[in-house]
């Protein structure tokens, strides 16, 4: 391949990407986003690639990191913080972000995008919020008045995305890292095996967010899992989740805006992505 065709082909992906983030920011209002990282459990010494996605029901179409779309890109380890934002372009978006493992256990990466805006009719922007659990800003444009206009939102993402180095985790899943909205495993879900009770914590503004809706997403051979689960009183949530292997836990929040008069409502769609590992031979046993 000449120089010229590979600067053709890069600029394509570039443009592919740009355009799918566009093109899916339009509607995103009603998809999941979350941060996969290949392979959840890399070798001390190798790189894990951090990939974007966002679709329905945890199977979905990649996206591309640009600046123009990401604010925030941490990596956490052995009681560091590594930004990586100098990694992503400022022009033509890549496919993927290197993470270099430099030591055993757990990993977490942190992801926050820049705010979008859409604008949904009456009727879609209520079948939406119905099915993310916010019947509470239902209830507020009823009372409003304007329960038949449209929504008009300004969303934002805020990913989580665990790896286990080496075979081994550490406290690391607990790490706060002050994202707008941050689910926080209060128990290690990369040491737990399938069947375990997992309890998570849901955070908005570092305070516990109690009634919401939190899903646990599993998808393999083109079946989905989804498990929901209500925050309690605390913000905390328990599940046992019955797979191994790749899990997403979503939310989103919503609170009135009041900082521009062209949109309603702010948006903070959460998620946080890990591996359950496979039962021992000795638990299958029992």
């Amino acid at each position: 391949m000449t120089l010229s065709t590979q600067r053709a082909v890069h600029n394509w992906l570039a443009l592919l990407f740009c355009a799918i983030a566009l093109q899916l920011s339009a509607r995103a209002s009603a998809h999941e986003f979350w941060t996969l990282a290949e392979p959840f459990s890399p070798r001390v010494g190798d790189h894990a690639q951090l990939f974007m996605y966002v679709g329905e029901y945890f199977d979905g179409v990649q996206v591309g990191y640009v600046t123009s779309h990401t604010t925030l890109l941490h990596h956490y380890a052995n009681g560091k913080m590594e930004d990586l934002i100098s990694q992503v372009p400022s022009t033509e978006a890549v496919g993927q972000i290197p993470v270099n493992i430099q030591s055993a256990g757990t990993h977490l990466i942190a992801f926050d995008s820049l705010p979008n805006q859409i604008t949904l009719s009456a009727d879609k922007f209520q079948a939406y919020l119905h099915d993310e659990g916010l019947d509470r800003i239902v209830r507020l444009r009823e009372a409003a008045g304007k329960g038949a206009e449209p929504g008009r939102e300004r969303f934002r993402r805020n990913t989580k995305t665990l790896l286990r180095a080496g075979g081994k985790s550490d406290a690391t899943f607990h790490v706060v890292t002050g994202q707008r909205i941050e689910l926080l495993p209060l128990d290690d879900p990369l040491s737990s095996p399938p069947a375990t009770p997992l309890r998570f914590q849901l955070l908005f503004d570092g305070k516990p967010a109690p009634n919401a809706l939190l899903r646990a997403w599993h998808h393999e051979g083109g079946e989905t899992v989804s498990i929901r689960a209500i925050t309690n009183a605390v913000g905390q949530v328990t599940y046992s989740l019955p797979f191994s292997g790749s899990w997403m836990i979503s939310t989103v929040y919503m609170l009135a805006a009041t900082d521009d008069p062209t949109v309603d409502w702010d948006s903070y769609w959460g998620s946080l992505m890990f591996e359950v590992p496979a039962a021992s031979r000795k638990a299958r046993g029992r």
